[in-house]
């Protein structure tokens, strides 16, 4: 019955499958994002609340990143893993491992929002809150019903690609969109009707994410590919270290970008103070905030970019297990020359639209300081988003593949190497521009890197099947 069910993955027409299992994927990440982006929109037009909500919200952002980092870890692991097991024909350790994937994640969730409701206070100065006191009020109110909602947080998102491997990509899509339609609804009814401000905020995430929590528990109970059975939610070690090693990637890829997070907000906080302009108490959570804006256009960004590339992981998988490199080989072209047309496309619209995106976040409620440092923000630090998609889809591609050190070294040189080191070393010479120049710089370094790896893996794909452990 199994082999009926997911053979078609490696019969299937390669563009049909993409589209698929793509568009889904993509649509639950971007409405994934739209959680802090909605919050961060409806709080910069809220008078009452204005940049110094907006800073906070850039404050927390990356706290939250860490919470998917965990999450995408188990579940994109568990992803690459059940996929790989399916083409192997080894149906009982795809079953063991989403048993243990569910027991890793809520444990993790739980340890995770103790740590930040007990050290919220030191956790906020570290990234960045101390820029003033009002963002730092703002950041503490923010973070305590946010970390609330934490272990509901990483365990949807941690099943919505377990849900995909399952075969239910649509279903995944829509627990994430009824998440993200409670959270648009009732972000507006709190903040402007209610006037509870960063906590309204926090609460409307903080319940769309319950509901999308409570979608995938009913989903474990009604499971088609993979059941698991009680005895799978023991903990076995062997399941737990080859689901983790296939989803490193994409965790340090997340909790990589926290440490590049904390250096620009601790840059920006820094330089900022030696500005002319923003070195200014009323001006000073400007950049912060306008950074926190750019950065929540590339999440979109990126979504669609990782959407594209984690959606194609159970085709990859299995088709790797299978044996059918052909399959795969075709599979990375298309994805590659897609993942540059959206880097594209986003340039585009980052060069000639700015002000049209900053309108959206409450520019008219701002000063021309912060007009002036968006644009400039927007046009630098995306200028080179076409490499930043390519390397993304190198990234989670050779993950798919089961090539996990690979795809973890060219990720950890991005984002620790490249974008914690630029970070604090080109604000010495350039100032706050500095803080802006790390990123192009930063991702088209890495290109250099993932093309010599783009090669090889032609290359490899081109040569007679061999086992991968896994």
């Amino acid at each position: 019955m199994e082999e009926k069910t997911n053979q078609f993955l490696g019969e299937g027409q390669i563009g049909r499958l993409m589209r698929s299992y793509a568009v889904p994927c993509i649509i639950s990440l971007l409405v994934g994002a739209l959680y802090n982006i909605v919050d961060q929109i409806f709080i910069a037009n809220a008078s009452y609340l204005g940049s110094y909500g907006n800073a906070a919200n850039t404050v927390v952002f990356p706290l939250t990143v860490i919470a998917l980092a965990i999450a995408v870890m188990i579940g994109d692991g568990c992803c690459a893993f059940v996929s790989l097991c399916l083409g192997r024909k080894r149906q009982a350790e795809a079953q063991k491992s989403v048993g243990n994937s569910i027991v890793m994640v809520v444990g993790c969730s739980l340890a995770l929002c103790a740590v930040y409701l007990v050290f919220s206070d030191p956790i906020i100065a570290m990234f960045g809150g101390t820029v003033n006191e009002e963002t730092f009020r703002y950041s503490k109110e923010y973070f305590f019903y946010i970390a609330l909602g934490i272990p509901f947080y990483m365990f949807g998102q941690a099943l919505n690609p377990i849900i995909r491997a399952d075969g239910s990509p649509r279903f995944a899509m829509a627990s994430t969109l009824a998440g993200a339609a409670a959270n648009i609804i009732l972000d507006p009814l709190f903040i402007f009707a209610f006037k509870w401000g960063m906590m309204g905020a926090a609460l409307a995430t903080v319940l769309g994410q319950v509901l999308t929590a409570g979608l995938a528990v009913w989903y474990i109970t009604r499971m088609k590919l993979v059941k698991p059975a009680r005895a799978d939610f023991r903990m076995d070690a062997g399941v737990c270290r080859k689901t983790l090693l296939l989803g490193v990637t994409s965790f340090l890829s997340q909790v990589s970008l926290v440490a590049s997070m904390a250096a620009v907000n601790n840059m920006i906080r820094k330089y900022g103070a030696l500005d002319p302009v923003f070195g200014q108490e009323q001006y000073a959570q400007i950049p912060m905030a306008v950074v926190g804006i750019v950065m929540k256009f590339f999440q979109i960004v990126i979504s669609i970019v990782v959407g594209m590339a984690a959606g194609c992981i159970p085709i990859v998988g299995y088709n790797m297990g299978a044996g059918k490199r052909r399959r795969v080989r075709e599979l990375f072209t298309r994805l590659l020359i897609s993942e540059a047309a959206v880097g594209a496309a986003a340039l585009l619209i980052v060069e000639l639209f700015p002000l049209q995106i900053i309108s959206i976040f409450g520019a008219a409620n701002e000063s021309a300081y912060y007009t002036g440092f968006a644009v400039r923000a927007f046009r630098v630090y995306l200028c080179m988003v076409v490499f930043a998609c390519v390397n993304k889809a190198c990234f989670i591609f050779l993950q798919a593949m089961g090539r996990a050190v690979s795809s973890t070294v060219l990720s950890m040189v991005r984002e620790i190497v490249f974008g914690v080191g630029f970070a604090l070393l080109l604000p010495v010479s350039f100032g706050l521009d500095g803080v802006l120049y790390s990123m192009p710089l930063s991702d088209a370094l890495t290109f250099v890197i993932a093309f010599c790896l783009i090669l090889w893996t032609y290359r490899g794909l081109e040569e007679k099947m061999v086992e991968l452990p896994i």
